[in-house]
């Protein structure tokens, strides 16, 4: 079996390469239709197999314009980025294909992700082994199934019940699902890269650090 990428493994050049890439992918695909291969250059660290989750937003509002990404590690972490970028820019069904033209008013992110664990402790304890600005959230039951990344609680100020229950919701069912025992509830982390501004410089976030001083002044 081919080895999985950890997002601890990767560096902020390594960060910046890839929303680079993620960039330069929806560009092409929005010009010219095509889906570009992964550069002569790619460090070898980006060939091992990864999850990852490319994020499109409004500059400066910061308003959400795209998001897909993958939970299964199935192709190169740097072919992932590609294909996750051009399916944010154009396939996310909340929102119509970009055009060309807004690529100059939005910045990209780029969250990799880590196999997710199984959360195995039951009712509230469950609420204990969530921790915000580290941890994503999966709720898997059976044809449901709902994602939310660890930047978004942060973007919100939710505490962990909160993020359980939006995360419930976002697959589809009642809002107290995570206390049933026939849901399965799955936690990862990431590290995310994203750009200060449109094509601009790119940073590593420290999401217990914004999640410190926006939601615990």
């Amino acid at each position: 079996m081919r080895e999985v990428i950890d997002p601890n493994e990767l560096t902020i050049a390594e960060g910046t390469f890839l929303v680079k890439l993620a960039r330069k992918a929806i560009e092409t695909y929005l010009r010219d239709g095509k889906v570009i291969e992964s550069p002569p250059n790619t460090p070898e660290k980006l060939l091992k197999l990864g999850m990852s989750f490319v994020t499109i937003l409004e500059y400066p509002t910061n308003e959400l314009r795209g998001c897909i990404g993958y939970t299964q590690a199935f192709e190169p972490l740097v072919k992932n980025v590609i294909n996750a970028a051009i399916a944010a820019s154009t396939q996310d069904p909340r929102f119509p294909p970009m055009s060309i033209e807004e690529l100059d008013r939005v910045i990209i992110e780029v969250s990799v992700l880590s196999n997710p664990i199984e959360i195995t402790k039951r009712g509230t304890e469950i609420i204990k082994e969530v921790s915000i600005g580290k941890d994503g959230l999966i709720i898997d039951y059976g044809i449901y199934k709902g994602l939310l990344l660890p930047e978004v609680p942060i973007d919100y100020c939710w505490d962990e019940e909160t993020f359980l229950s939006e995360t419930c919701l976002k697959a589809g069912l009642e809002p107290d699902c995570w206390l049933s025992n026939k849901v399965r509830i799955f936690k990862y982390y990431t590290k995310t890269f994203r750009e200060v501004k449109p094509g601009g410089d790119i940073i590593e976030r420290n999401l217990k650090e914004e999640y410190e001083a926006k939601c615990k002044r």
